[in-house]
This record gives C-alpha cells, structure tokens and sequence, in this order.
C-alpha cells in the first residue's frame, strides 16, 4: 500500500509540477512578487497531494524562537521534503541551494526569478565570496537567508559534516542564526521511492546571537540541531511502534 500510495503521489506531483509550470511561463516576466505567488501555490497543492494522497502532514514546534527581524536559519537537511516546507515557513527566504538546481527545466527558472543563491559546491573559496555577497543583498532587502548547513541530505542517525558555509555567512552577516531541527528523513529518506504516512515535525530552537568565535559557534550549532534531532527521532519510533505501524 505505501509504495502504490508513493507511485500515486510521484504521478499527481509531476502532472502538478508540469502542468502548473507551462501554465504559469508568462508569470517569469512579471515582477517578483508575482512568480512568488506562483511558487506558494505549487507548496500548496504539493503539500495537499502529500496529505491526501501518502497521509504525510507536518507540525512546526517552537515558532517563539522565529528573530524578530532578519536571520540566518539553518536547518536539519534528511529529504526533499525540506526543500519544500521552507516556503511555508518563511515569507520570502534566499535559500542557499547547490546550483545544479537552476538547471532544471521550469523549476530552475522560477528559482532564478525568486532570488535564491545557488552554490558551486566545487568552487570553494571563490563560491563561498559569491554566496556571502548574494546574502548580502538579500538581507539588505529585508529577506531571511536559509541554509541547511550540512551542505547535503543526510540519513536520521547518521553523522553530518557541517560545512563552512554557514559559518562563511554568521561572521559576515553579524545576524542571529536560528538552528532548526527536523525528522522528514524518517517518513521521506534520502534517495527512496516510498514516502511514509505521518506526521513530520520541524522544530524552531533559540537563536544563536551573532558575534561568537568560529569555533564556538559551529560547536553551539551542531550540538544544538543534532541533539534536538535525535529526540524527534526517538519521538517519532516510539510513536510508530504504539500505533503498530510498519
């Protein structure tokens, strides 16, 4: 049942994807706000095929933790779903991405025109200069920056790498960096098919004020996702092994 559920929503999602996309070309030459819009209602109608179709929704926890003005958040990275809910989280983020994406045809192109930084991940230094001065502007124009510090998908459990890129945009950026924590890898993992019914929870945690040493702050960062991480994991078994479900 949950891989003909899966096989269902993959269906709905890239008839949805498409036929939105092609329907909506024109908006590209419209302004900003306008592609915006556009992409909110692509969330909606995925996030209403996830819920009716697989049985998968989502809670936010911790919303009190949101900085009152401009931030840097970054967030727990386990699965595509990740992607996808940040647009609900935030009004308008500059979400670093890795820059294959604006390759992709039509979605590429609405990731452009929404103002996201992508990265050469290969490029190293010289990446990490372009990435903090899109930052920059972003913020300037009063947007959040979003950015899932482990650079990659990483499976619940598994030891991440943190990258330096956000350490790169708290020392440049002088604003509060608001760690977040999730457990999407649970119900929709990295590289499989099947997406699990559930429910997902994002957890918002104290902001880390700016002005701290590298060192201190990437330990403060890491030992504050990871820790939270590992309890809505644990959360989330104890849950599944109540309700009997596989």
């Amino acid at each position: 049942m949950t891989w003909l559920r899966s096989l269902a929503f993959q269906a709905a999602f890239y008839a949805w994807t498409g036929g939105l996309g092609l329907l909506t070309l024109p908006v590209l030459l419209l302004p900003r706000p306008a592609v915006l819009g556009v992409a909110r209602l692509w969330i909606d109608g995925t996030f209403w095929l996830l819920a009716g179709i697989v049985g998968l929704t989502y809670e936010v926890r911790g919303r009190e933790h949101r900085a009152p003005g401009r931030a840097i958040y970054a967030i727990k990275h386990q699965s595509a779903w990740d992607t996808l809910v940040l647009m609900r989280l935030f009004r308008d983020p500059a979400i670093v991405m890795k820059g294959e994406l604006v390759w992709l045809p039509l979605v590429g192109w609405y990731l452009l025109r929404l103002g996201m930084i992508p990265i050469d991940r290969r490029a190293g230094a010289g990446a990490l200069r372009r990435m903090v001065r899109a930052a920059r502007t972003r913020v300037a124009r009063g947007r959040n920056v979003v950015v899932f510090p482990e650079g990659t998908r990483t499976a619940p459990g598994e030891a991440p790498a943190y990258r330096p890129g956000v350490a790169a945009l708290y020392a440049a950026l002088d604003l509060p960096v608001v760690p977040v924590a999730l457990n999407s890898g649970l119900y929709w993992a990295r590289r499989a098919f099947t997406k699990r019914p559930g429910r997902i929870v994002v957890a918002m945690l104290p902001p880390i004020p700016p002005g701290l040493d590298r060192g201190s702050f990437m330990t403060r960062l890491r030992e504050s996702i990871e820790t939270q991480a590992a309890r809505l994991r644990d959360e989330a078994e104890r849950d599944r092994y109540r309700s009997g479900a596989p």
